[in-house]
């Protein structure tokens, strides 16, 4: 499992750089400085670790699990069918989605798959890893990826604790020697909007900075958008493990979540970056996409600059 980490859960604030001097007092001179250290920080580099990554075309599978409206669905559903829309306006979802194309062997084409609705809560209202599994294989694994989203009143093992969404796999075929990916995501409107709808509400931790509006005006899905974005890229870059990240395998950093809370240029932990704003709606985005929809996505590690790229 790969999870994801609300930016307001890294209690690592600020001060990259500190510095350490030694004043020498001699008997007839003025005070000089002796030694002046800084702490460098390390490069962020994604190894790739020599495994198959997901490349061509794809479908992603759309499980909402519980309580979704259909505006709320319609949002979800035009961001998957925004990542491979050619003739959007720039900076757009599209646009966003090809920095994966340079993760080696060329492009990732998702496109919108099969929407299904489990208002009945089949399994229960309170999940754990197993559920999630046994309700992303009910989908089709030839060539695709299962999205299982939860509402905001199902409570999943982890969610909010340690991750707002995740990417695993798991064993398919009569055999179980090839696997499939799938994510999942929850809506955080109810359960921890402070940590997982991050800018679009205040967080729990850090400077109390006012919050942005959300495109949507709906914190929840417009965070799980965010949250979407972020397991989506890491599954097809790291898929089952073996592919870019930085750090254990276990906990790794990947495409985008080695850029947590980054939005805009000039961000920093606590601040988005800048963005676009709506002039009539005021709500904050940095990429549009298909029937008008504005998005807010985070930055993207780029392989070929090693840096996290905004789209602003």
């Amino acid at each position: 499992m790969t999870p994801i980490f609300s930016p307001n859960m890294k209690t690592l604030f600020l001060l990259y750089l500190s510095f350490l001097f030694f004043v020498s007092f001699p008997a007839s001179a003025a005070p000089v400085i002796r030694q002046l250290a800084l702490v460098q920080q390390q490069p962020l580099i994604l190894n790739y670790h020599n495994g198959p990554l997901l490349k061509g075309n794809y479908t992603l599978n759309l499980l909402y699990y519980g309580r979704f409206t259909s505006a709320q669905r319609a949002v979800i559903a035009d961001f998957v069918r925004s990542l491979s829309a050619a003739r959007t306006p720039s900076p757009s979802v599209a646009s966003w989605w090809a920095t994966t194309t340079r993760y080696r062997s060329g492009p990732t084409t998702l496109t919108l798959g099969r929407q299904l609705l489990d208002a009945s809560y089949s399994a229960g209202r309170s999940l754990t890893s197993s559920h999630l599994r046994a309700l992303a294989s009910r989908g089709p694994h030839r060539n695709a990826i299962t999205a299982v989203l939860t509402s905001s009143d199902v409570s999943v093992s982890g969610f909010c604790m340690s991750s707002c969404g995740s990417h695993r796999s798991a064993p398919a075929g009569r055999n179980g020697r090839s696997r499939f990916a799938y994510v999942w995501v929850g809506n955080p409107a109810e359960q921890c909007p402070g940590q997982c709808a991050w800018p679009f509400h205040q967080p729990i931790y850090g400077p109390q900075a006012p919050p942005l509006v959300a495109p949507s005006g709906d914190v929840g899905v417009d965070g799980m958008v965010i949250n979407l974005a972020t397991v989506l890229a890491g599954a097809v870059t790291n898929p089952f493990g073996s592919g870019f990240y930085q750090g254990s395998a276990g906990a790794p950093l990947e495409a985008v979540s080695a850029c947590t809370g980054m939005f805009g240029s000039g961000s920093y932990p606590g601040y988005a970056g800048r963005v676009l704003v709506d002039p009539t709606t005021g709500a904050s985005y940095n990429a549009e996409g298909l029937n008008g929809r504005k998005y807010l996505l985070p930055a993207m590690w780029d392989p070929q600059t090693s840096q996290c790229a905004t789209l602003v």
